[in-house]
């Protein structure tokens, strides 16, 4: 792949979304008063790190099928 413009501007924009960290608090409030009313804030927070982890295979794997798309289109424009 050639190194051009729009390849570094991609470069840096995939590498800023993987560099940037973000707080999300995913519990939905049954779960969460649920956890809470026991007083455990290990266990909430567990469960708040799990709700997330499943939360964010969808969207990679959605991802990994798009950049595999976008691979495919631009291997047709090339032949």
């Amino acid at each position: 792949m050639p190194i051009n413009k729009k390849n570094i501007r991609f470069f840096f924009l995939i590498v800023f979304f993987s560099l940037v960290a973000t707080v999300s608090n995913a519990q939905c409030a049954m779960c969460r008063a649920a956890i809470e009313s026991e007083g455990n804030a290990e266990k909430a927070a567990a469960v708040n790190d799990g709700i997330v982890y499943l939360m964010a295979i969808p969207y990679i794997l959605v991802a990994l099928i798009g950049l595999f798309i976008y691979k495919m289109n631009q291997k047709k424009k090339t032949i």
